[in-house]
């Protein structure tokens, strides 16, 4: 099953396309996913939505073998997106993949078994307000101790640092079951050692059946990714999956595969090469451990 975890990222502020580039790139995905690329404004969210695209695409392909033609993603009622996939292969019972973008990042991860989510933030300083002001705004998220920690851990930006790294861990729990923040980042609590041995708690209970790993990338980004188990999914994501119980055994040999290191990959790599692009070697990318919960 370990050939089911991936971590890769983009860091989108090192590609600058032309827009031939651009285009090229685009019409590697499907017309309906085109357009909800071109939708937007902004080049940086156009690009940050292709390679989001892209990732989801290349990832499906390398790690199932399917055909790019014959890959269709579809999302959730809440947005998560799922591959719709008849065939079940035997060693990934719930293949499942998750994708984050903020900043200069996209990040995407995947699942054999567990579920996964995923959520990159960017720790950028307010410019209208204090820091204290600023993170007030979203008190009701955190609980008590959280926000004890949150509020004493030293200097202003330490302050901003520790807000944004409890909510890159709750973003990717909430992802994780497919329910985006209508599940309540309130409702989950999380502890750490200096931010590693991380667990959480559930409206006080334990999640015993899950793990978090937090990773600090450069320029004053972080992503985190949550692994548990498909019982929490949500109704909705629950019908995309092939199998919500397992028994314990079963079960604990993918909640304890090995967190694999994140990949940084670049736009070459996630284009196929079919589509005239060279596909480049993975050797000489930033290559980050992640520190294990």
């Amino acid at each position: 099953m370990e050939k089911g975890v991936r971590r890769w990222l983009v860091d989108t502020s090192k590609w600058n396309p032309a827009p031939h580039d651009f285009s090229s790139a685009l019409s590697v995905l499907p017309q309906h996913e085109r357009s909800s690329i071109t939708r937007f404004l902004r080049m940086e969210d156009r690009k940050q939505a292709l390679v989001s695209r892209l990732l989801q695409y290349a990832l499906i392909h390398e790690v199932l073998g399917i055909p790019y033609n014959e890959i269709v993603i579809n999302r959730t009622f809440e947005g998560k997106p799922y591959l719709e996939c008849s065939h079940v292969d035997a060693g990934f019972p719930n293949f499942n993949f998750n994708v984050s973008h903020d900043g200069d990042y996209v990040a995407i991860a995947s699942e054999p078994l567990c579920l996964v989510g995923v959520d990159v933030v960017c720790c950028i300083k307010p410019l209208k307000e204090s820091v204290p002001e600023f993170i007030e705004n979203f008190s009701s998220y955190f609980s008590s101790l959280e926000w004890d920690n949150i509020i004493n851990t030293g200097t202003s930006d330490e302050i901003l640092a520790d807000f944004y790294r409890y909510w890159c861990l709750k973003e990717a729990f909430v992802k994780a079951v497919g329910s985006g923040l209508a599940y309540g980042v309130d409702k989950i609590e999380f502890h750490h050692t200096n931010w590693t041995n991380i667990s959480a708690k559930v409206d006080g209970e334990p999640l015993t059946e899950w793990r978090f790993w937090l990773l600090e990338l450069p320029e004053r980004h972080w992503v985190a990714v949550a692994r548990g188990h498909p019982r929490f999914a949500t109704e909705s994501y629950k019908r995309t999956i092939s199998k919500a119980e397992f028994d314990v055994e079963d079960y604990h040999k993918g909640l304890n595969l090995p967190n694999v290191a994140f990949v940084t990959r670049i736009i070459e790599q996630v284009i196929p090469v079919s589509h005239g692009e060279e596909k480049q070697p993975e050797q000489d990318l930033l290559h980050l451990s992640s520190r294990e919960a």
